[in-house]
């Protein structure tokens, strides 16, 4: 009897050693698995990435090269920038794998399924925020003043969309504070940073709704520049010809869509009321340098969005900055 309890004992104990081990034996292999499919997942993920960036930074090169023929367009037959031409045309959404799918090394069914979409828009058919400040000489004896005449416009179009002004004052007497500080005082100071993009204008002071209102008829550009009369909005082009109301902007912008300027003379011609003083070559031209290239990618589930502002001098373009936006 004793014996049989013993070799019972032994059968139990060995029994429970083997489910400890099959236990043990099937914890490391689902750790071996997750670690392979984590790891196959990273390196998915880093594959897109990098697929991702190729793709965008190709899709502006595009754009470049779609402004840089426009500028060798315009260089020979002196046109204007206006909307009937190819670069204002947006590009719908295309799948990437019908056009690589051409070259015999690659195959459809191997590629990621990626779809590219995105426009070009004229930056300067909107109002330039830091066209309100005017710098005038350089070094000691520079001179930082407010630009009573871009003030005026921005005035004009604050009363038409029914804005705050007491919000511009403050963000024009920030942008003026700030601007003195960065030619005269190289030392750390309490005024908000210059603004390089729209989005920044809230450090002048802006509201959100103020921002949200103005986004489709303000930005901000490196440099000063003028209104292109071929690409502004009503509101823009009532904005800054002084006199013009809202109704009568719109109708130009109707008739100049179907035949748009060709030089500012035109322009004062077919604008109401319009004059060569209200409509002037230091505020106004039928031409632009600075453009805003969106591009967006989808590559399965995800949505990348990717801004860019470039500036067409001739024949050269170069990309001033890139950012991601969220996916609208």
């Amino acid at each position: 009897m004793k014996k049989m309890r013993a070799s019972s004992k032994e059968r139990g104990a060995a029994l429970l050693l083997a489910m400890l081990t099959v236990t043990l034996v099937a914890t490391l292999a689902s750790a071996a698995l997750w670690q392979q499919w984590r790891s196959s997942e990273v390196e998915a993920a880093e594959r897109q990435r990098l697929q991702a960036g190729w793709i965008l930074v190709g899709a502006l090169d595009w754009a470049r090269l779609i402004l840089r023929e426009d500028g060798r367009s315009n260089r020979t037959s002196g046109a204007a920038d206006h909307l009937g031409e190819p670069w204002a045309t947006p590009l719908e959404e295309a799948r990437l794998s019908s056009f690589l799918a051409a070259d015999k090394n690659n195959s459809a069914a191997d590629l990621m399924p990626a779809f590219l979409s995105g426009e070009i828009k004229d930056a300067q058919s909107r109002l330039n925020f830091g066209n309100l400040v005017r710098v005038s000489q350089t070094g000691s004896q520079s001179k930082v003043e407010l630009s009573s005449a871009d003030l005026a416009m921005f005035e004009r179009l604050f009363a038409l969309l029914n804005l705050p002004k007491p919000e511009l004052e403050a963000a024009s007497a920030n942008l003026l504070k700030t601007t003195e500080r960065a030619l005269n005082d190289p030392e750390p100071s309490t005024s908000p940073l210059t603004p390089q993009r729209f989005a920044q204008l809230a450090w002048l002071g802006l509201s959100p709704s103020t921002l949200q209102a103005l986004r489709p008829h303000v930005t901000v550009l490196p440099e000063r520049t003028l209104l292109n009369l071929n690409t502004v909005t009503p509101e823009v082009l009532s904005a800054s010809v002084p006199g013009l109301d809202l109704a009568l902007a719109q109708q130009v912008v109707a008739a100049r869509d179907t035949m748009p300027f060709t030089k500012l003379e035109d322009a004062i011609q077919r604008i109401p009321g319009a004059s060569q003083q209200s409509v002037s070559s230091q505020r106004h031209d039928v031409r632009s340098r600075f453009f805003e290239v969106y591009i967006r990618l989808r590559l399965d589930d995800t949505v990348i969005e990717e801004r860019s502002l470039v500036q067409r001098d001739g024949l050269r373009t170069r990309v001033h900055w890139r950012e991601r936006v969220a996916p609208s």
